[in-house]
């Protein structure tokens, strides 16, 4: 395995590399399947290009419930096979592919009636742990147990006595989804993929029916060049329509947007020491555990407005904490929301009026000669829908590929990742950081820790907590523009960290100086700066104002207020 360096020159480099010769294989997307189709494809031996119009995982996958599971709710639905699939992925993440990202998390699903709910309940996550167990991975988790309504309430004394009569507890995972999208793209760029942010698809070159490659411009630099390749990959999620437009047909199948939103609340707000899952009369509401915070979500709605940036509206606030209110002692109020994001789900349409309703399984198909589209499924079954997906590209190319080894094939940074755990006090010695602090680190770098540590001895003070925003290091600031792809202050306020969501201000008492050790990096000069600060606070601004309309039509005007760091077109 090579360099897995995304720096500046490093994607310089792959965008000449992609415009000179041909591909096997040129994949559209940059968000999880994309990243993961990416690393299938070049893990099989095919040489692989990878671009994305904004910044890896700037969609769906930086706003999901950042949950890793099989999902109860499709048992249900009697889903069988999506949630067995889903488990099965479930257990390769934790125990090989990303142990140091994919971490167990606890539920608890209190219980309202007598009876038949905690025969109904326990019977469904009974199965759901056997087929996790029979599915040959996740056996390390906890099995489920019933809990008595005094058993509930030392495991989360926030619930009101009222709200159950007991509880069942089970175990799922979770993840920070972009960091994962970025590990996944500095696996491939490790194995010899070309990969490139801020570089969007314009239109398909076409050699009578038969795409043969696209037309890329470079939203950074200027410029547009061609990219020849055997076979493309569209995989752009709730963009997909629109990309197949870009070919003049729409395809065999559509995707229907499905807007999902999520608060995020200090962790002393809400006193427990496990998640809990919550039946609405919709769906489900979450509330999960992330570091000193509670994610809180999800909502379920249809959503035909703008893409790159759909708006959370005061009714969907409202929407959850009056659902989780239901069930706490201390109720939660708007001053207690630090972040809200809002993420869109590509649902497969045609198939229910209800967005909640819509299947989460995947479909993969040649819409045209050498253009494959890949849409649908769940978070957690990327790796799934990114094998499919070259499996069915490498039909259109004319010698034997292996097959996909993905599943045998850790993300950089999982290598000695429990070793390195087991000596965090050790490591938290030679770099004079605090245990937590390093504890920190592994699950955000793994064994890429060394790369971030190695810092320090370039510039002592980024050993140094990031002013506003101290539960990160000056320096993670810094890695993410040396190692990770950012290109701006956004990059890393909102995707490369969380500052964006995890402090009351929003990341904007930790602009100016994360915009300066930036500067350093990226070669800004003072001008630079100011705009990337500026931006970046209209931006806040921009999502706290659309916050307070009272419908999705006026959020989404609201949130339009603050136009791209980098115009889309």
């Amino acid at each position: 395995m090579g360099s897995s360096r995304l720096g500046d020159e490093e994607r310089g480099e792959a965008l000449a590399r992609m415009a000179d010769g041909e591909l096997d294989l040129l994949v559209v997307g940059g968000g999880v399947v994309g990243a993961g189709t990416a690393l299938d494809a070049v893990s099989r031996g095919l040489s692989t290009g990878l671009v994305e119009m904004r910044d890896w995982a700037a969609g769906t996958s930086s706003q999901s419930s950042k949950l890793v599971h099989g999902g109860l709710r499709y048992l249900e639905m009697l889903d069988f096979g999506l949630v067995r699939e889903a488990l099965v992925e479930r257990g390769l993440l934790l125990e090989r592919l990303a142990p140091h990202l994919v971490r167990p998390v606890p539920f608890l699903y209190p219980l309202r009636g007598r009876g038949w709910e905690r025969g109904y309940v326990g019977a469904g996550v009974a199965l759901y742990d056997g087929m996790s167990v029979t599915g040959g991975h996740g056996g390390g988790l906890p099995l489920h147990r019933h809990l008595t309504r005094r058993q509930a309430l030392r495991q989360a004394p926030a619930l009101r006595k009222d709200a159950l009569v007991g509880a069942v507890q089970y175990y799922d995972a979770q993840v920070d989804d972009a960091r994962f999208v970025t590990m996944l793209v500095r696996t491939a760029a490790g194995y010899g993929a070309l990969v490139a942010n801020r570089a969007r698809v314009v239109g398909f070159l076409r050699e009578g029916e038969r795409v043969v490659g696209a037309r890329v411009r470079d939203l950074e630099q200027g410029g547009e060049f061609e990219v020849r390749a055997r076979q493309v990959v569209n995989a752009t999620g709730v963009w997909t329509d629109e990309t197949q437009e870009l070919v003049g047909e729409r395809g065999k199948f559509h995707v229907r947007a499905s807007k999902g939103i999520h608060l995020v609340v200090p962790r002393d707000r809400i006193f427990s020491k496990t998640g809990l899952i919550l039946r609405t009369e919709k769906s489900v509401l979450f509330v999960i555990p992330w570091g000193r915070h509670w994610i809180i979500g999800t909502t379920d709605t249809d959503w035909e407005l703008d893409k790159s940036h759909p708006a959370a509206s005061s009714a969907d606030i409202e929407y959850l904490l009056q659902h989780v209110n239901a069930v706490l002692q201390r109720p939660l109020t708007r001053e207690d929301v630090e972040g809200v994001y809002a993420g869109l789900r590509p649902l497969l349409a045609g198939e229910s009026d209800a967005t909640s309703k819509l299947s989460r399984e995947h479909v993969v198909d040649h819409t045209a000669p050498g253009l494959v589209v890949v849409a649908g499924g769940k978070y957690t079954t990327y790796r799934v829908m990114a094998r499919d997906a070259v499996d069915e590209a490498v039909y259109g190319l004319d010698r034997k590929v292996p097959p996909s080894c993905t599943e045998r094939l850790p993300l950089v940074g999982a290598e000695g990742f429990p070793a390195l755990w087991n000596g965090r006090a050790e490591i938290a010695r030679r770099s004079g950081l605090h245990v937590a602090r390093v504890e920190h680190l592994l699950g955000r770098y793994g064994g890429l820790i060394d790369e971030v540590l190695a810092l320090f001895g370039w510039d002592p003070s980024l050993a140094e907590p990031l002013a506003g925003a101290e539960d990160y290091l000056r320096a993670e600031v810094v890695h993410a523009c040396r190692y990770e792809g950012a290109r701006h202050l956004e990059d890393v306020l909102a995707r490369r960290t969380r500052i964006s969501i995890e402090t009351f201000d929003r990341g904007t008492a930790a602009m100016e100086e994360a915009a300066d050790l930036m500067a350093g990096q990226l070669g800004w000069d003072k001008r630079q700066v100011r705009r990337e600060v500026d931006h970046y606070a209209k931006r806040v601004e921009a999502e706290r104002e659309s916050q307070q309309q009272p419908d999705d039509r006026t959020a989404d005007a609201a949130r339009l207020g603050a136009a791209d760091i980098v115009p889309l077109r």
